[in-house]
């Protein structure tokens, strides 16, 4: 008798293995789409406290000293420089500067390294 159980529930563990292996592809979709949705709720969540930070061509804005210094900053090294002025706006929040007496700085500088300054 006991023989016949286990011939039975192994029978029956075969029968529920190949019904789970027809199944998983609905299973991954499932959680192909909850993984989208909280992504999506995610990112809308993140996105609604973002504040977007940008500067117009002409304003004065101060550059982080240690993105433009190669050498590693001491503990009582400035962390911003002098105003510079916006030459050019490019997408992606990046900036042409260009120092207060109208040389160009060689390269652009992204929003994450730029402070506004006012007089």
């Amino acid at each position: 008798m006991a023989r016949k159980t286990v011939e039975r529930s192994a029978q029956a563990n075969t029968a529920d293995l190949r019904l789970s292996l027809d199944l998983i592809d609905d299973k991954r979709n499932d959680s192909a789409l909850r993984q989208a949705a909280y992504k999506t709720m995610t990112e809308k969540y993140y996105n609604s406290r973002v504040r977007n930070r940008a500067c117009k061509v002409g304003d004065s804005v101060l550059r982080k000293y240690e993105a433009s210094k190669q050498e590693p900053l001491g503990k009582l090294e400035p962390n911003w420089e002098c105003p510079f002025q916006v030459v050019e706006a490019q997408r992606n929040g990046s900036y042409i500067l260009a120092t207060v007496m109208g040389r160009r700085l060689p390269r652009t500088w992204n929003m994450n390294n730029l402070r506004k300054f006012y007089f």
